[in-house]
């Protein structure tokens, strides 16, 4: 019985791996396409988000299958759990990435205003957030989430600059406020893919550890002291 249970997790970890690597090629080709006003590039993304979604579903549907069928325990039940909060997390992703892809297209088709905000370097902090969390997963690398959870300030850093400019830019943009409006939002998504790609590496903290860290960002991941 546990050789069957440990097959089956086995398996839908790699189901949630192949929805990883539809996700992360999605918000790298996303983010491509807005660098270079590409919109072959960003439909290929908003395309791909309905199959992302339907992998989601499917993961999801075998870990309710696990719990019903094994009713796994101990490390066993917080790995599936573990599983469905990470590909629920995936699955916002996918939907930031397509969010993204659209804003990229609407560039695209507008005059170009310019920003002093390296949107690329952004996207690569993202990307490399998300992989590392990815990475721990496959590993069991608490430490290596830890980094994807301190590298997220950079991420706001990056985002707060872009409100900065844009605040500044948007009265003297006449017609072209709108441009500055999407490139607002898109520092933003990218923001958010940056938080769910850090409670990716919480839940594999709480896997690896059995400890929730959800809301201690700030506190060095140090235990709670009583006398407080």
């Amino acid at each position: 019985m546990q050789r069957h249970l440990e097959r089956e997790l086995e398996h839908v970890k790699k189901m949630l791996l192949g929805v990883a690597t539809l996700v992360e090629e999605a918000g790298h080709i996303a983010v491509q396409a807005v660098v270079e006003r590409d919109e072959t590039l960003a439909n290929r993304v908003v395309d791909a988000d309905e199959h992302i979604d339907a992998k989601e579903v499917e993961v999801e549907e075998e870990c309710l299958k696990i719990l019903a069928l094994h009713q796994p325990v101990a490390i066993d039940l917080r790995y599936v759990i573990a599983i469905l909060k990470i590909n629920n997390d995936l699955e916002r992703i996918g939907d930031l990435a397509s969010k993204i892809a659209r804003r990229a297209i609407y560039l695209a088709r507008h005059a170009k205003v310019d920003v002093p905000i390296d949107l690329a370097a952004m996207g690569r902090l993202v990307h490399r957030m998300l992989r590392n969390s990815l990475d721990a997963l496959v590993n069991y690398d608490a430490e290596l989430a830890r980094s994807v959870i301190e590298a997220d300030d950079q991420v706001d850093d990056f985002n707060r600059a872009m409100y900065d400019v844009v605040k500044e830019a948007i009265p003297k943009s006449g017609d072209n406020y709108m441009q500055y409006v999407q490139l607002l939002s898109l520092s933003r998504d990218l923001e958010r893919i940056a938080d769910q790609a850090s409670n990716i590496a919480e839940d594999v903290i709480y896997l690896v550890e059995g400890e929730i860290i959800r809301h201690r960002h700030h506190e060095d991941f140090s235990p709670v002291s009583e006398n407080v």
